[in-house]
């Protein structure tokens, strides 16, 4: 429950901003969206390359844009469990 329409309203206008062509930097970040698609989202890395023993994987340093892709699509094909429509 909202105690006033504000942040209802904070979301649609920012919901509504995103359709305006040009709102968005890059029109494929609309298209790619975490909540978009099937499944989870592939992991996200920042800097430093290696942190608390956890290094960013090689094929998202490399500069590769396929191998980037093929990496992000494993990694959302692991991390999302198959569906049961059995019922």
């Amino acid at each position: 429950m909202l105690s006033g329409g504000e942040l209802a309203a904070l979301i649609l206008v920012d919901t509504v901003t995103r359709l305006i062509p040009g709102a968005l930097g890059n029109v494929q970040s609309a298209v790619e969206e975490s909540f978009q698609g099937d499944g989870f989202d592939h992991p996200c890395y920042t800097r430093p390359r290696e942190f608390r023993g956890l290094e960013v994987p090689d094929a998202l340093t490399s500069g590769d844009h396929a191998k980037i892709a093929a990496w992000r699509a494993a990694q959302r094909a692991k991390r999302t469990p198959p569906m049961d429509l059995t019922g």
